[in-house]
């Protein structure tokens, strides 16, 4: 199978894929609104089935429904995996109506870019494959549900059919939003939510009183000693506190996320949050800490390392220029695939700017661009 007929088809494909992709992102995704999420697994599954791909469903109670697909399953050579995640950050209507359009050659709209649009380029990808004849390996197609919320509404069991999916691959490419190199780490993620307890009393009577806001802004303090050269950070947000302009605050609540590059940081961070959460800055306080997510890092390793040179070497025989590699701050699926032993890289989906903001937009033209890289793996790798 030559590239060249794969890309043409490519080509031919894209402005129907275009429309396409506008399809799946007016379909509004919130992790936690599991009927939408599942309304863009269905779109999926019913486009893979009139191809005659194989649909596999994780069924979820509470999150939406993970899926994998998979052409030529039978097929002798090693699986390559696809992926991405259908969850979107923002309410239902936060983009108005339509809630999707095309403006001055790129596409707007809620998750056009992360990671709808990824998906759709992987989608792409394979039709053309097919449509060419491609038999010499099964290629998956791994949809996420809840990657937003590090997979807290499925309480990670999304990410274990991920894995089951994925363990016998030759490679993992990720399809979040491209970025100016191909991601080789990413940080890893702790949120912490910690309630603080303390004594209101009239504001008159203050010194009687045990300011819960006051013990709050001693911990944030102490928190955010947590940031060093070595890439480890810490940011707070307090989200309740007193309300009333007479009266000292005995509740206040604040959220910590915590973002680290090495399982050594990890671990300094937890302990770290467990010592002030424990510690009384002003007597009579008292806190309580919960976790609410966390995510892996995506280390660095040799493994993924001698995936990118086999992968430059595919793309040299597409005609496709190298990628150097680069460590991403922001965490995704692509972590939990990489620690568990699977060649793993990041950043193969579309390109575009302002992810999780109202304007969300993505470049129009990098939905073939994306294609042709994951074709050009699957034929070469």
């Amino acid at each position: 199978m030559e590239h060249e007929r794969v890309f043409r088809c490519i080509e031919e494909k894209k402005d129907a894929y275009l429309r396409f992709w506008e399809d799946v992102a007016a379909l509004e995704s919130p992790t936690d609104d599991k009927a939408r999420v599942d309304a863009v697994g269905d779109y999926f599954a019913r486009a893979a089935a009139e191809k005659g791909w194989r649909v596999e469903t994780d069924v979820e109670k509470t999150a939406g429904n993970a899926i994998c697909i998979t052409s030529h399953p039978e097929a002798a050579g090693v699986p390559v995996a696809f992926s991405g995640h259908m969850d979107t950050v923002h309410p239902v209507g936060s983009f108005g109506s339509p809630a999707v359009r095309r403006e001055n050659g790129r596409l707007y709209g809620p998750g056009v870019t992360d990671c709808k649009g990824g998906v759709v380029a992987a989608f792409l990808a394979m039709d053309a494959l097919d449509a060419c004849g491609f038999s010499a390996r099964p290629l998956k197609l791994i949809l996420q549900s809840d990657e937003e919320t590090s997979s807290l509404q499925s309480a990670k069991h999304t990410v274990a059919f991920m894995l089951e999916k994925a363990r016998d691959c030759a490679a993992f490419l990720n399809c979040e939003p491209q970025e100016d190199a191909v991601i080789l780490a990413r940080k890893g993620i702790l949120r912490y939510r910690l309630v603080i307890h303390g004594k209101s009393v009239h504001s008159s009577e203050c010194p009687n009183g045990v300011n819960a806001l006051a013990e709050a802004a001693h911990k944030i303090l102490e928190l955010e000693k947590m940031k060093d050269t070595d890439g480890l950070t810490c940011s707070c947000n307090v989200i309740a506190a007193g309300d009333k302009a007479n009266v000292v605050p005995a509740l206040c609540t604040f959220v910590v996320d915590i973002r680290f590059v090495t399982a050594e940081q990890r671990a300094r961070a937890q302990e770290t949050v467990r010592k002030v959460a424990a510690r009384s800055f002003i007597a009579g306080s008292r806190c309580e800490a919960e976790l609410l997510s966390e995510r892996v890092a995506m280390e660095p390793c040799e493994r993924n390392r001698a995936l990118l040179e086999r992968l430059n070497a595919a793309f040299a025989k597409a005609g496709l220029p190298a990628l150097s590699s680069k460590t991403a701050v922001s965490g995704s699926d692509a972590a939990d695939i990489a620690s568990a032993g699977i060649p793993c890289l990041d950043g193969f989906g579309v390109l575009g700017g302002r992810i999780h903001s109202h304007e969300e937009y993505a470049e129009i033209p990098s939905l073939a661009e994306s294609a042709r890289r994951l074709a050009a793996a699957a034929l070469y790798l």
